[in-house]
């Protein structure tokens, strides 16, 4: 049983506030998830799963590997992240290099595609072998892995580890049909990666960017969606619309065999949870009034 703390989506930023671009207390967010699940015993790994930065900044990436990487040396662990549609590839390697750190912060990860700037890299935790994807496409909001990260991935799983896979990446690799408005912002190509991972030791698949909670299948394989940590989507919206409140969550994967490994939910205690933050249409991208 390997136990893993999933964040998601911590959106810091360059600036002192550490705000996101709507003016949430991102990095007091993170505080505030960290103090708050400091209790939860036998964490042997915390991965960040995209999103790190805000405004793609070096210096957003260090407010967050500062925080984290204190929670995870506290405990010995090790901590991994991957990229997302908000991080850039420089800021993010300056301050994470290849995504993978141990609990004493140096880089333990080996890129999967040697010579590119892609973050996609591995490293062992025990026995479990962690892979991270690098899905972003700089100015979109939808992700998409290459046919080099798909080569690489697939090299890989060639071998399997002792204890199994965990497939990191910022983008889910599902289609949603009970929520149409997010079809144009997961993964593209899921067929791609779905053939790549059919038939391997993945046991599971981390991701988030769409800052609630979802869970579902990639060949056989689980797929767990983090709730975001600097605000949560609110699904109880009317159709159409998009309502960001505050309320930082993370999720809690015990992974064991088949039939004894589950995902928790995590919430911070906030006593603004539920505010609302935004709401907007997600045709128009306009924002919308919030009704009484």
């Amino acid at each position: 049983m390997t136990r893993i703390l999933h964040l998601s989506d911590t959106h810091a930023s360059a600036a002192r506030t550490g705000a996101d671009m709507d003016g949430v207390d991102a990095l007091g967010a993170l505080e505030r998830l960290l103090h708050d699940v400091r209790h939860v015993p036998g964490i042997e790994l915390v991965v960040v799963s995209g999103d790190v930065a805000d405004d793609g900044s070096e210096a957003g990436c260090r407010a967050v590997r500062d925080r984290v990487g204190a929670f995870a040396r506290a405990r010995g662990v090790p901590q991994v992240y991957c990229t997302g549609n908000h991080d850039a590839r420089p800021g993010f390697a300056a301050a994470l290099g290849s995504g993978h750190l141990g609990a004493d912060g140096e880089d333990r990860g080996t890129l999967i595609v040697p010579g590119a700037d892609l973050r996609a890299a591995y490293s062992q935790v025990g026995g479990l072998r962690v892979v991270t994807l690098d899905t972003l496409v700089p100015g979109s909001t939808h992700g998409e892995v290459d046919r080099a990260q798909l080569d690489a991935l697939a090299a890989l799983l060639a071998t399997p580890s002792p204890d199994g896979t965990l497939l990191v990446l910022h983008h889910p690799p599902l289609h949603i049909a009970s929520m149409p408005q997010v079809a144009e912002v997961v993964l593209r190509d899921i067929d791609r990666l779905r053939a790549v991972v059919r038939g391997s030791d993945v046991r599971g698949v981390l991701a988030g960017h769409l800052h609630h909670p979802v869970s579902g299948f990639l060949a056989g394989t689980p797929v767990w969606v983090a709730p975001g940590v600097v605000t949560r989507i609110d699904t109880t919206a009317p159709a159409r619309l998009v309502r960001g409140v505050l309320g930082a969550g993370a999720g809690l994967l015990d992974l064991g065999p088949v039939d004894a490994t589950t995902y928790h939910l995590l919430h911070a205690r906030d006593p603004r949870a539920g505010e609302p933050v935004y709401l907007y249409d997600a045709a128009s991208g306009e924002d919308v009034p919030e009704e009484r």
